[in-house]
């Protein structure tokens, strides 16, 4: 694993970390929005992965982010607590669209934190679906 994507900016994170900031704080519209990224190549055939911790203004509990995002379309959870019952990029994110999310659990760091660990295929789930899954919301919603 290198944990190193992209050039080094003046503040020592690389470019692809700053995206993720910057990415996060555009789609939310709120630049107070604090992401703490570190960007790591993984040789694998297809896949994106993250862990992602989370801090929100009220305690959300695994429960009711399990509950949340299993309603959430386009999301599959994948969650039990045992060998195997997390989401892998390749076992089950390759070949779908849907973005895979496992280990949802409470932070012991934090009163309000939450982590997740999350997958998808970046060849089918990117830029180009989620265009014409946006598309899709504002025809069916809006237009």
């Amino acid at each position: 694993m290198i944990p190193h994507i992209d050039v080094f900016q003046d503040n020592g994170y690389t470019k692809e970390e700053m995206k993720m900031v910057w990415e996060t704080q555009k789609i939310f519209a709120d630049e107070e929005i604090l992401v703490n990224p570190t960007a790591v190549r993984v040789p694998v055939l297809f896949g994106h992965s993250e862990a992602i911790n989370i801090e929100t203004k009220t305690k959300i509990s695994a429960a009711e982010a399990r509950k949340i995002l299993s309603k959430a379309n386009g999301v599959t959870v994948i969650d039990q607590r045992e060998d195997g019952g997390y989401a892998t990029p390749f076992l089950e994110a390759t070949n779908h669209d849907d973005t895979f999310v496992s280990r949802i659990r409470e932070d012991i760091s934090h009163p309000n934190g939450l982590n997740l660990w999350v997958v998808a295929d970046n060849i089918r789930k990117g830029a180009a679906l989620n265009s014409i899954q946006i598309a899709e919301i504002l025809l069916e919603d809006y237009l």
